[in-house]
């Protein structure tokens, strides 16, 4: 199931795609909420909506807002987490974060609930007095179970679904403050959608294949099976010592091709379209402003 919130004229709803058209499960104020809630009730929920036989409209007649507009807590992030990336963030003197090219254990970090915006918004790297602002799609997983100190066999089991999302980042900041969360953090640097797709509809994660384009130029391409730390191993390394919550978001890493990887960089400019689509998630489609 594609799980979605938008608007319907003046209306706030939530529900789910169906063909060319979203049945709403969910309307008014009670649909800010609504996809959180619905993972946190898990597979009962879901098939809740997918028998509840609500309103339909056409898609072309909607705005879809991010799938969970106010996340739970801070969108827990994954750095140098593919090989060829991991070199080219490390070679580029912007990284502040470890002597080693490849890290021997994951980077978390995290992105404020406030720097989420919708498919279709304008990122204001304006923001960014630096001048430094970078793309980097990235393949969200969404946690569906409370989890704590969980092994990687059983990882999979808490995973509720999946989203698309772009870790926009200000390179400058990013090495300035020598941590990541300012850099990361600001308001609509974490676009995020169209949809979360439930686990049962995507299958292995591991078979998506990731492509970012900026202005029509692919930059980005890659297999989820590359990552350097697997979606099972984040999740057992995160909960060896926290505890994951229904609604949590991890995005997983970035790929190789990013602007920082270019001579000289290649940061984004006011009127840039960014496309990050990954298979079975649709496009995250954002312009610069």
């Amino acid at each position: 199931m594609k799980l979605i919130t938008f608007n319907t004229g003046q209306t706030l709803a939530a529900g789910y795609i169906d063909g060319g058209e979203a049945v709403i499960c969910a309307e008014g104020e009670t649909g800010r909420r609504a996809v959180l809630n619905l993972i946190s009730g898990g597979k009962s929920a879901v098939a809740e909506w997918a028998s509840s036989g609500g309103r339909r409209v056409p898609l072309a007649e909607i705005r879809l807002l991010a799938p969970v507009p106010e996340p739970l807590r801070d969108i827990f992030c994954v750095g140098k987490n593919y090989y060829a990336h991991a070199a080219e963030f490390h070679s580029s003197g912007f990284d502040s974060s470890a002597k080693e090219a490849v890290p021997s254990h994951p980077v978390i970090f995290t992105k404020a609930t406030t720097s989420v915006c919708a498919p279709g918004d304008v990122v204001q790297a304006s923001l960014d007095h630096t001048d430094s602002t970078d793309y980097e799609g990235e393949l969200g997983v969404v946690i569906g179970k409370r989890c704590f100190q969980v092994s990687r066999e059983e990882a999979l089991d808490h995973v509720f679904g999946y989203v698309a999302v772009n870790d926009v980042t200000s390179r400058i900041l990013q090495k300035n403050h020598n941590q990541w969360v300012i850099g990361k953090g600001i308001d609509t640097f974490c676009p995020m959608g169209p949809w979360i797709a439930t686990a049962d509809e995507i299958g292995d994660a591991r078979a998506l294949e990731l492509v970012t384009q900026i202005n029509g130029e692919e930059r980005q391409r890659a297999k989820v099976a590359d990552l350097i730390f697997d979606i099972p191993t984040l999740i057992e390394t995160m909960t060896r010592t926290m505890t994951l919550l229904p609604g949590d978001i991890i995005a997983t890493g970035t790929p190789v091709g990013v602007g920082i990887g270019f001579d000289p960089p290649k940061y984004l400019k006011a009127g840039d379209t960014m496309r990050v689509t990954i298979t079975g998630l649709g496009t995250l489609e954002n312009t610069i402003g």
